[in-house]
């Protein structure tokens, strides 16, 4: 399959936006970067998968696939003949293919929340998306056409990433733009620039969002300081796997995640929950970090039972955010809220 460049990933795009907007299941810019969110990421870790296992066949090795074989992006999506094309002759469309996804694929996929050994795998993470999201395509039709356009995008190189990552930036802008639940996830990247600019993380601290949605403040993060100068492997190492946290209790989470995931970090840190319920004396040393970047709702209202997790009892969710971030800074930690 030849790689596709930037006007290719933009059609696609398009393409998938235009089937989603004339199935009855899905009906705003929120459904449409929410549905075209699990479909990338299952095609994600299939790609992943397979390139992890030619790697461990160059040393010999048996590479264990995270996925049993039926339920691979490669299996049930986008099963290939001996020309490398899509066969349509063991692809399912249609009813079969919403059956399958709906009854199979799906609680296979939520399952992962309780096979997982620990909370901090990848399989934890595969269960906690799962659990949150649904399918809300009706017509398999449809979502056959969907499938095949998203199997044209590709992972291999960063320079597709970077391409991949404007684009889903771009569809997260616009689920910001379409109304008041949307711009809950989505901050203007040029203010969180200026902010991070400001605040100056570097390698070697950990970076902290406990309202996360889209994680626009923590893909601009790692960004920024993979530009330090003296990076080297151990760096970069742990830019990919110790420095960025977050939680995040709604929807955006498989955004924020998916997002963090195209630019360039591949196990994302993110827990599904809510962060006000933590009650705030319980957080330790161990759980504190050297930067706080982040942007809290603003206008919320959380009942007692959450308020008496605070010092200060408060309805509004910005002044219990902002006392979580004050705790849960290291001493002599910074931050931009």
């Amino acid at each position: 399959v030849a790689k596709p460049g930037a006007p290719v990933f933009q059609q696609v795009f398009r393409n998938v936006d235009n089937c989603l907007r004339r199935d009855a299941g899905c009906g705003s810019e929120l459904d449409y970067i929410e549905q075209t969110s699990w479909l990338l990421f299952l095609k994600y870790i299939d790609e992943q998968e397979r390139d992890r296992e030619q790697e461990a066949k160059l040393t010999n090795k048996k590479y264990v696939y995270i996925f049993e074989k039926k339920f691979r992006w490669s299996v049930w999506a986008a099963p290939r003949n001996s020309r490398g094309d899509i066969d349509y002759n063991t692809a399912q469309t249609g009813e079969d293919l919403i059956e399958f996804v709906n009854t199979k694929l799906f609680p296979y996929l939520k399952g992962f929340k309780q096979r997982a050994t620990s909370t901090d795998t990848i399989e934890y993470k595969i269960g906690e998306i799962f659990d949150e999201v649904r399918n809300k395509i009706s017509s398999g039709y449809n979502l056959r056409d969907i499938v095949d356009q998203l199997d044209r995008l590709q992972f291999g190189s960063q320079n597709e990433k970077h391409e991949l990552s404007d684009l889903y930036e771009t569809k997260i802008k616009n689920m910001g733009n379409a109304g008041r639940s949307g711009g809950e996830y989505y901050t203007p990247r040029s203010l969180i620039r200026a902010i991070i600019e400001v605040v100056d993380p570097k390698v070697g601290e950990t970076v902290y969002d406990g309202a996360v949605g889209s994680a626009g403040f923590l893909c601009e993060a790692f960004e920024y300081m993979s530009k330090e100068a003296d990076m080297t492997t151990s760096k970069r190492k742990a830019l990919q796997e110790k420095t960025f946290y977050g939680k995040e209790k709604k929807f955006a989470y498989i955004i924020g995640v998916m997002n963090m995931i195209l630019h360039g970090i591949d196990a994302p840190n993110i827990i599904h929950g809510n962060t006000l319920n933590q009650n705030i004396n319980q957080i330790q040393e161990k759980d504190r970090h050297h930067t706080v970047l982040a942007n809290p709702p603003f206008g919320g209202n959380e009942h007692p039972e959450v308020q008496a997790n605070f010092p200060i009892k408060t309805g509004e969710t910005a002044y219990l955010f902002l006392q979580h971030f004050i705790k849960i800074l290291k001493a002599k930690g910074r931050g931009g809220v």
